[in-house]
């Protein structure tokens, strides 16, 4: 039985690479030969090579691209109310009926309390999903609070020190007082956590309790100008900025 050469099975790296948009067939192929692109962990320079668009891990200057057609990346600004959930047994407002019209099945990465509300992320990529919830990999999530106001200078000192929780210490890895007047503080809160109500906790514990919380950002992927309510695709980028943080 006559054997084929892997070399004539896939799709041509440079057309790959201008598929998923970063940059045109000409552009990439000065890329391979710069030596900026890695196939399988493996440098790549031949023009020639052929990679399987579904299965290879590609990565441009040390980030990875997304390639399969299949892969769904989502960012979700969740209002107050709904669940993050992608399906309630009662019927309650959830994260799923923004994306119903979906036929993959879509894993949240993280959550919001029914109360708070901002950014979450849609994928059916597993992996990724389950890496960027897990404490040991340390993806930051960033949240604006608004709480009694005024701030004293230690709640700060005690923040990144850390507080005792009803379930172990917990702390910040960054605090910044936004805004305070007319006996409100906005607080911009980063951590990695992902215990449940962990910053509402926290804040509770030093006698400030939370009225509005928004999640503006995961790893560096931001909420930015997303209107409440919304779905939008991640751009290539944010999907290479999130491979990164947890080491794909």
């Amino acid at each position: 039985m006559e054997r084929k050469d892997p070399n004539e099975e896939g799709v041509r790296l440079q057309k790959v690479l201008a598929a998923a948009g970063i940059a045109s067939r000409r552009k990439a192929e000065e890329m391979i030969a710069q030596g900026r692109v890695k196939v399988d962990g493996l440098l790549v320079k031949e023009l020639g090579r052929r990679v399987d668009p579904e299965n290879a891990v590609i990565h441009v200057d040390g980030n990875r691209i997304v390639l399969g057609e299949h892969q769904v990346y989502l960012a979700v600004n969740k209002m107050p109310g709904v669940l993050s959930t992608m399906d309630d047994e009662l019927g309650r407002p959830s994260i799923g009926d923004m994306v119903a019209d979906r036929s993959e099945r879509l894993f949240h990465v993280g959550r919001l309390d029914q109360d708070s509300e901002g950014l979450i992320l849609l994928t059916n990529d597993g992996d990724l999903a389950h890496r960027l919830t897990h404490p040991s990999f340390g993806v930051s999530k960033t949240y604006m609070a608004e709480v009694p106001g005024p701030i004293p200078r230690e709640l700060s000192r005690n923040l990144r020190k850390g507080v005792e929780l009803e379930d172990g210490p917990a702390k910040v890895d960054d605090f910044e007082i936004v805004d305070q007047h007319n006996g409100r503080a906005v607080l911009r809160i980063v951590l990695h956590e992902g215990r449940k109500h962990i910053v509402r906790r926290m804040l509770d514990s030093q006698g400030h309790p939370v009225s509005r919380l928004v999640r503006t950002q995961i790893g560096d992927v931001q909420l930015g100008h997303q209107r409440p309510g919304t779905v939008r695709k991640l751009s290539p980028a944010e999907v290479a900025q999130l491979y990164k943080a947890v080491g794909l």
